[in-house]
Protein backbone atom coordinates (compact mmCIF):
# COMPACT_ATOMS: atom_id res chain seq x y z
CA UNK A 1 0.00 0.00 0.00
CA UNK A 2 1.38 3.26 -0.84
CA UNK A 3 0.65 5.62 2.09
CA UNK A 4 -1.82 8.01 1.96
CA UNK A 5 -0.95 12.15 2.01
CA UNK A 6 -4.13 13.44 0.92
CA UNK A 7 -7.01 14.35 3.37
CA UNK A 8 -9.65 11.97 1.07
CA UNK A 9 -12.06 9.87 3.30
CA UNK A 10 -14.85 9.60 0.56
CA UNK A 11 -14.46 9.28 -3.32
CA UNK A 12 -17.44 9.07 -5.66
CA UNK A 13 -17.23 6.89 -8.77
CA UNK A 14 -19.21 6.90 -12.17
CA UNK A 15 -18.60 5.61 -15.27
CA UNK A 16 -19.94 7.37 -18.27
CA UNK A 17 -20.70 6.87 -22.15
CA UNK A 18 -20.46 3.24 -23.66
CA UNK A 19 -20.55 0.72 -21.71
CA UNK A 20 -17.58 -2.19 -22.42
CA UNK A 21 -16.37 -5.49 -20.90
CA UNK A 22 -14.52 -4.34 -17.88
CA UNK A 23 -16.13 -1.58 -16.15
CA UNK A 24 -17.37 -3.69 -13.37
CA UNK A 25 -13.72 -5.29 -12.50
CA UNK A 26 -12.56 -1.52 -12.25
CA UNK A 27 -15.08 -0.59 -9.63
CA UNK A 28 -14.18 -3.98 -8.16
CA UNK A 29 -10.50 -3.40 -7.72
CA UNK A 30 -10.56 0.27 -7.02
CA UNK A 31 -14.08 -0.19 -4.05
CA UNK A 32 -11.83 -2.95 -2.82
CA UNK A 33 -8.29 -0.75 -2.71
CA UNK A 34 -9.84 2.16 -1.51
CA UNK A 35 -11.68 0.33 1.91
CA UNK A 36 -8.98 -2.25 2.27
CA UNK A 37 -6.26 -0.16 2.02
CA UNK A 38 -7.69 3.07 3.18
CA UNK A 39 -10.60 2.75 4.76
CA UNK A 40 -12.35 5.17 2.81
CA UNK A 41 -16.18 5.52 2.05
CA UNK A 42 -17.06 5.23 -1.81
CA UNK A 43 -19.80 6.54 -3.04
CA UNK A 44 -21.24 5.07 -6.35
CA UNK A 45 -22.51 7.92 -9.21
CA UNK A 46 -25.39 6.26 -11.13
CA UNK A 47 -25.44 6.72 -14.58
CA UNK A 48 -22.70 8.97 -15.31
CA UNK A 49 -22.69 12.59 -13.65
CA UNK A 50 -26.84 11.79 -13.77
CA UNK A 51 -26.19 10.38 -10.08
CA UNK A 52 -24.43 14.35 -9.37
CA UNK A 53 -27.15 16.41 -10.82
CA UNK A 54 -30.41 13.69 -9.34
CA UNK A 55 -28.37 12.68 -6.52
CA UNK A 56 -31.52 10.83 -4.13
CA UNK A 57 -31.78 8.67 -6.96
CA UNK A 58 -29.14 8.31 -8.84
CA UNK A 59 -26.33 7.54 -5.86
CA UNK A 60 -25.69 4.93 -2.89
CA UNK A 61 -22.83 3.96 -0.85
CA UNK A 62 -20.53 0.76 -2.53
CA UNK A 63 -19.67 -1.85 0.18
CA UNK A 64 -17.04 -5.03 -0.41
CA UNK A 65 -20.33 -6.97 -0.76
CA UNK A 66 -21.22 -4.79 -3.52
CA UNK A 67 -18.32 -5.69 -5.82
CA UNK A 68 -18.89 -9.43 -4.50
CA UNK A 69 -18.87 -11.96 -8.46
CA UNK A 70 -18.78 -8.55 -10.37
CA UNK A 71 -15.29 -9.36 -11.55
CA UNK A 72 -16.77 -11.63 -14.62
CA UNK A 73 -19.96 -9.29 -15.32
CA UNK A 74 -19.67 -7.16 -18.25
CA UNK A 75 -21.80 -3.94 -18.59
CA UNK A 76 -21.74 -1.69 -15.39
CA UNK A 77 -23.11 -1.87 -11.80
CA UNK A 78 -23.30 1.51 -11.81
CA UNK A 79 -25.31 2.24 -15.21
CA UNK A 80 -24.15 4.77 -18.02
CA UNK A 81 -24.88 7.59 -20.11
CA UNK A 82 -23.46 8.99 -23.23
CA UNK A 83 -25.79 11.68 -22.82
CA UNK A 84 -25.18 13.03 -19.31
CA UNK A 85 -22.82 16.03 -19.90
CA UNK A 86 -23.85 18.22 -16.70
CA UNK A 87 -22.37 21.48 -18.82
CA UNK A 88 -25.34 21.12 -21.45
CA UNK A 89 -27.62 18.69 -19.96
CA UNK A 90 -30.45 18.04 -22.70
CA UNK A 91 -33.69 18.39 -20.57
CA UNK A 92 -37.55 19.04 -22.62
CA UNK A 93 -39.29 22.29 -21.96
CA UNK A 94 -43.24 22.68 -21.36
CA UNK A 95 -43.59 22.17 -24.81
CA UNK A 96 -41.34 18.77 -25.63
CA UNK A 97 -38.83 20.86 -27.53
CA UNK A 98 -35.11 19.93 -26.43
CA UNK A 99 -32.53 22.17 -25.08
CA UNK A 100 -29.59 22.31 -23.10
CA UNK A 101 -29.03 23.36 -19.68
CA UNK A 102 -25.86 24.48 -17.29
CA UNK A 103 -26.26 21.99 -14.12
CA UNK A 104 -22.59 21.75 -13.20
CA UNK A 105 -23.10 24.27 -10.43
CA UNK A 106 -25.67 21.73 -9.06
CA UNK A 107 -23.74 18.72 -9.53
CA UNK A 108 -20.84 20.36 -7.65
CA UNK A 109 -23.04 21.05 -5.05
CA UNK A 110 -24.94 17.73 -4.60
CA UNK A 111 -21.21 15.87 -4.63
CA UNK A 112 -20.28 18.81 -1.89
CA UNK A 113 -23.12 17.30 0.13
CA UNK A 114 -22.51 13.89 -0.58
CA UNK A 115 -19.10 14.47 1.34
CA UNK A 116 -17.38 13.60 -1.71
CA UNK A 117 -13.69 14.55 -2.07
CA UNK A 118 -12.73 13.13 -5.28
CA UNK A 119 -14.36 11.53 -8.02
CA UNK A 120 -13.06 8.78 -10.00
CA UNK A 121 -14.35 9.00 -13.64
CA UNK A 122 -14.18 5.94 -15.74
CA UNK A 123 -14.85 6.71 -19.60
CA UNK A 124 -13.62 7.67 -22.79
CA UNK A 125 -12.92 10.93 -24.33
CA UNK A 126 -15.77 12.97 -23.75
CA UNK A 127 -15.97 11.42 -19.88
CA UNK A 128 -12.59 12.19 -19.10
CA UNK A 129 -13.07 15.68 -20.61
CA UNK A 130 -15.95 16.57 -18.75
CA UNK A 131 -13.74 15.59 -15.52
CA UNK A 132 -11.52 17.93 -16.53
CA UNK A 133 -13.98 20.90 -16.52
CA UNK A 134 -15.36 19.51 -13.66
CA UNK A 135 -11.64 19.59 -11.63
CA UNK A 136 -11.21 23.02 -12.98
CA UNK A 137 -14.59 24.06 -11.31
CA UNK A 138 -13.37 22.97 -7.85
CA UNK A 139 -14.32 18.64 -7.49
CA UNK A 140 -11.03 17.24 -7.57
CA UNK A 141 -10.80 14.01 -10.36
CA UNK A 142 -8.83 10.83 -11.15
CA UNK A 143 -9.34 9.67 -14.65
CA UNK A 144 -9.69 5.85 -15.65
CA UNK A 145 -9.75 5.45 -19.45
CA UNK A 146 -11.94 2.97 -20.96
CA UNK A 147 -13.25 2.43 -24.77
CA UNK A 148 -13.39 -0.62 -26.73
CA UNK A 149 -12.22 1.54 -29.60
CA UNK A 150 -8.85 1.67 -28.09
CA UNK A 151 -8.16 5.17 -30.02
CA UNK A 152 -7.29 7.03 -26.17
CA UNK A 153 -3.81 8.68 -27.37
CA UNK A 154 -2.44 8.73 -23.61
CA UNK A 155 -2.36 4.61 -22.93
CA UNK A 156 -0.91 1.81 -24.85
CA UNK A 157 -4.32 -0.09 -24.67
CA UNK A 158 -7.65 0.77 -23.45
CA UNK A 159 -9.55 -1.94 -21.24
CA UNK A 160 -12.32 -3.38 -23.10
CA UNK A 161 -10.35 -3.44 -26.75
CA UNK A 162 -8.94 -6.95 -26.11
CA UNK A 163 -12.52 -8.70 -25.51
CA UNK A 164 -13.93 -6.77 -28.60
CA UNK A 165 -12.01 -8.14 -30.66
CA UNK A 166 -12.13 -11.77 -29.16
CA UNK A 167 -15.61 -11.05 -30.06
CA UNK A 168 -15.03 -10.16 -33.67
CA UNK A 169 -12.47 -12.52 -34.54
CA UNK A 170 -14.93 -15.11 -33.39
CA UNK A 171 -17.53 -13.86 -35.67
CA UNK A 172 -15.24 -13.87 -38.43
CA UNK A 173 -14.42 -17.25 -37.77
CA UNK A 174 -17.29 -18.41 -37.94
CA UNK A 175 -18.60 -16.34 -40.95
CA UNK A 176 -15.85 -18.24 -42.87
CA UNK A 177 -17.58 -21.60 -43.35
CA UNK A 178 -20.82 -20.16 -44.81
CA UNK A 179 -18.62 -17.62 -46.76
CA UNK A 180 -16.53 -20.42 -48.30
CA UNK A 181 -19.61 -22.87 -48.16
CA UNK A 182 -21.54 -20.89 -50.47
CA UNK A 183 -18.68 -19.19 -52.84
CA UNK A 184 -20.11 -16.13 -51.45
CA UNK A 185 -18.25 -12.62 -50.46
CA UNK A 186 -18.88 -11.87 -47.03
CA UNK A 187 -18.47 -8.48 -45.05
CA UNK A 188 -18.09 -7.86 -41.26
CA UNK A 189 -19.23 -4.41 -39.71
CA UNK A 190 -17.04 -3.41 -36.41
CA UNK A 191 -17.49 -0.42 -34.64
CA UNK A 192 -14.45 1.83 -33.72
CA UNK A 193 -15.51 5.14 -35.05
CA UNK A 194 -12.94 6.93 -36.87
CA UNK A 195 -9.98 4.70 -35.63
CA UNK A 196 -9.90 1.22 -37.29
CA UNK A 197 -7.81 -0.70 -34.37
CA UNK A 198 -10.86 -3.22 -34.03
CA UNK A 199 -11.04 -3.96 -37.23
CA UNK A 200 -7.24 -4.25 -38.26
CA UNK A 201 -6.41 -6.26 -35.38
CA UNK A 202 -9.63 -8.45 -35.71
CA UNK A 203 -9.29 -9.06 -39.46
CA UNK A 204 -5.70 -10.13 -38.95
CA UNK A 205 -6.73 -12.40 -36.28
CA UNK A 206 -9.51 -13.84 -37.90
CA UNK A 207 -7.67 -14.45 -41.36
CA UNK A 208 -10.09 -11.27 -43.27
CA UNK A 209 -8.84 -11.12 -47.08
CA UNK A 210 -10.01 -7.51 -47.40
CA UNK A 211 -9.92 -4.46 -44.29
CA UNK A 212 -11.41 -1.37 -44.89
CA UNK A 213 -10.25 1.74 -43.05
CA UNK A 214 -11.02 5.01 -41.48
CA UNK A 215 -7.36 5.50 -42.89
CA UNK A 216 -6.61 4.37 -45.45
CA UNK A 217 -8.24 5.87 -48.54
CA UNK A 218 -9.77 2.59 -51.04
CA UNK A 219 -12.10 2.43 -54.13
CA UNK A 220 -14.35 -0.42 -54.14
CA UNK A 221 -12.70 -1.32 -57.66
CA UNK A 222 -9.32 -2.25 -56.19
CA UNK A 223 -11.48 -4.63 -53.92
CA UNK A 224 -13.18 -6.19 -56.71
CA UNK A 225 -9.77 -6.66 -58.83
CA UNK A 226 -8.34 -8.45 -55.94
CA UNK A 227 -11.94 -10.11 -55.24
CA UNK A 228 -11.53 -11.62 -59.03
CA UNK A 229 -8.23 -12.45 -58.80
CA UNK A 230 -8.62 -14.65 -55.79
CA UNK A 231 -11.78 -16.40 -57.71
CA UNK A 232 -9.54 -16.68 -60.72
CA UNK A 233 -7.19 -18.95 -58.56
CA UNK A 234 -9.83 -20.70 -57.57
CA UNK A 235 -10.23 -19.10 -54.35
CA UNK A 236 -14.04 -18.96 -54.24
CA UNK A 237 -15.02 -16.64 -51.55
CA UNK A 238 -13.85 -13.29 -49.85
CA UNK A 239 -14.01 -12.12 -45.90
CA UNK A 240 -14.06 -8.24 -46.16
CA UNK A 241 -13.74 -6.37 -42.70
CA UNK A 242 -15.27 -2.81 -42.51
CA UNK A 243 -15.22 -0.41 -39.51
CA UNK A 244 -17.82 1.72 -39.20
CA UNK A 245 -16.14 5.33 -39.92
CA UNK A 246 -14.78 4.59 -43.11
CA UNK A 247 -14.99 7.26 -45.92
CA UNK A 248 -17.23 6.24 -48.76
CA UNK A 249 -15.58 6.46 -51.50
CA UNK A 250 -15.89 8.64 -54.46
CA UNK A 251 -16.74 5.51 -57.09
CA UNK A 252 -19.38 4.32 -54.49
CA UNK A 253 -21.32 7.31 -54.93
CA UNK A 254 -20.97 7.33 -58.68
CA UNK A 255 -22.53 4.03 -58.38
CA UNK A 256 -25.32 4.93 -56.72
CA UNK A 257 -25.98 8.72 -58.52
CA UNK A 258 -26.89 6.77 -61.99
CA UNK A 259 -29.69 5.61 -59.99
CA UNK A 260 -30.34 8.90 -59.33
CA UNK A 261 -30.32 8.20 -55.25
CA UNK A 262 -27.38 8.66 -52.59
CA UNK A 263 -27.29 5.48 -50.98
CA UNK A 264 -28.48 2.34 -52.10
CA UNK A 265 -30.80 1.44 -48.24
CA UNK A 266 -31.01 2.76 -45.14
CA UNK A 267 -28.75 1.44 -42.97
CA UNK A 268 -24.60 0.52 -42.27
CA UNK A 269 -22.30 1.74 -44.27
CA UNK A 270 -21.36 -1.97 -44.63
CA UNK A 271 -24.32 -2.16 -46.50
CA UNK A 272 -23.56 0.52 -48.63
CA UNK A 273 -19.95 -1.18 -49.75
CA UNK A 274 -21.73 -4.68 -49.95
CA UNK A 275 -24.44 -3.04 -52.39
CA UNK A 276 -21.44 -1.46 -54.71
CA UNK A 277 -18.97 -4.65 -54.38
CA UNK A 278 -21.64 -7.23 -55.80
CA UNK A 279 -22.40 -4.69 -58.23
CA UNK A 280 -19.31 -4.59 -59.53
CA UNK A 281 -17.96 -7.68 -58.60
CA UNK A 282 -21.45 -9.09 -59.74
CA UNK A 283 -20.93 -11.64 -57.18
CA UNK A 284 -23.57 -13.03 -54.33
CA UNK A 285 -22.89 -10.79 -51.28
CA UNK A 286 -24.40 -11.06 -47.41
CA UNK A 287 -23.54 -8.90 -44.88
CA UNK A 288 -23.07 -8.80 -40.83
CA UNK A 289 -22.95 -5.64 -38.64
CA UNK A 290 -21.70 -7.23 -35.12
CA UNK A 291 -23.11 -3.19 -33.46
CA UNK A 292 -23.37 -3.74 -29.95
CA UNK A 293 -22.86 -7.28 -29.37
CA UNK A 294 -18.62 -6.17 -29.35
CA UNK A 295 -19.53 -4.25 -26.21
CA UNK A 296 -21.08 -7.18 -24.36
CA UNK A 297 -20.47 -10.19 -22.47
CA UNK A 298 -17.53 -11.32 -19.74
CA UNK A 299 -14.30 -9.20 -20.27
CA UNK A 300 -11.07 -11.74 -21.04
CA UNK A 301 -8.37 -12.14 -18.88
CA UNK A 302 -6.58 -9.62 -20.23
CA UNK A 303 -8.83 -6.94 -19.87
CA UNK A 304 -9.79 -8.52 -16.59
CA UNK A 305 -6.30 -7.86 -15.01
CA UNK A 306 -5.89 -4.58 -16.67
CA UNK A 307 -9.04 -3.09 -15.52
CA UNK A 308 -8.18 -4.51 -11.99
CA UNK A 309 -4.94 -2.48 -12.30
CA UNK A 310 -6.36 0.56 -13.58
CA UNK A 311 -8.96 0.86 -10.62
CA UNK A 312 -6.06 0.14 -7.96
CA UNK A 313 -4.05 2.71 -9.26
CA UNK A 314 -6.32 5.34 -9.40
CA UNK A 315 -7.35 4.80 -5.96
CA UNK A 316 -3.23 5.28 -5.59
CA UNK A 317 -3.27 8.32 -7.40
CA UNK A 318 -6.37 9.68 -4.78
CA UNK A 319 -4.30 8.76 -2.44
CA UNK A 320 -1.19 11.31 -2.64
CA UNK A 321 -3.11 13.73 -4.35
CA UNK A 322 -2.48 13.44 -8.29
CA UNK A 323 -6.04 15.45 -9.21
CA UNK A 324 -6.07 16.05 -12.92
CA UNK A 325 -4.41 12.60 -13.76
CA UNK A 326 -5.32 9.55 -15.83
CA UNK A 327 -4.14 5.81 -15.64
CA UNK A 328 -2.84 4.33 -18.22
CA UNK A 329 -0.70 1.86 -19.70
CA UNK A 330 2.81 2.33 -21.26
CA UNK A 331 4.43 -0.54 -21.79
CA UNK A 332 4.03 -3.03 -19.05
CA UNK A 333 3.30 -0.25 -16.41
CA UNK A 334 -0.04 1.36 -15.12
CA UNK A 335 1.92 5.10 -15.32
CA UNK A 336 -0.03 8.43 -14.41
CA UNK A 337 -0.87 11.42 -16.98
CA UNK A 338 -2.30 14.84 -17.00
CA UNK A 339 -5.76 14.32 -18.65
CA UNK A 340 -5.95 17.50 -20.49
CA UNK A 341 -2.77 16.09 -22.14
CA UNK A 342 -4.68 13.21 -23.36
CA UNK A 343 -7.97 14.37 -24.12
CA UNK A 344 -8.57 15.10 -27.60
CA UNK A 345 -6.22 13.36 -29.53
CA UNK A 346 -7.30 9.82 -30.90
CA UNK A 347 -4.98 7.75 -31.73
CA UNK A 348 -5.27 6.11 -34.90
CA UNK A 349 -3.91 3.20 -37.00
CA UNK A 350 -0.68 4.58 -38.71
CA UNK A 351 -1.40 3.19 -42.64
CA UNK A 352 2.49 2.58 -43.09
CA UNK A 353 3.01 0.85 -39.25
CA UNK A 354 4.11 -2.30 -38.21
CA UNK A 355 0.46 -3.64 -38.02
CA UNK A 356 -0.75 -2.77 -41.71
CA UNK A 357 2.70 -3.81 -43.19
CA UNK A 358 2.04 -7.20 -41.56
CA UNK A 359 -1.10 -7.63 -42.85
CA UNK A 360 -0.11 -6.64 -46.13
CA UNK A 361 3.01 -9.21 -46.27
CA UNK A 362 0.26 -12.00 -45.90
CA UNK A 363 -1.64 -11.24 -48.57
CA UNK A 364 -4.59 -8.38 -46.96
CA UNK A 365 -6.28 -6.27 -49.36
CA UNK A 366 -6.71 -2.48 -48.01
CA UNK A 367 -8.11 -1.27 -51.18
CA UNK A 368 -5.72 1.15 -51.81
Amino acid sequence: MIPQTSSVKTIGISTGGGDCPGLNAVIRGAVKAAIGNYGWKVIGVEDGFDGLIWPETKSRELTLDDVSGILPRGGTILGTTNRGNPFKYKVRDELGFEKEVDYSQRALDNAKKLGIDCMMVIGGDGTQGIGLQMSKRGLPVVGVPKTIDNDLNATDVTFGFDTALHTVTEAIDKIHTTAESHHRIMLVETMGREAGWIALESGIAGGAHVILLPEIPFTVRKVCEFVDQRHHSGKKFTIVVVAEGIQIPEDVRQLFEKEKRGAPRAGSVANLIGDAIGRCAHREVRVTVLGHIQRGGSPSPFDRILSTRFGVKAVELIATGQFGYMVALRGESVVAVDIESACGQVKLVDPDGDLVRTAKAVGICFGD
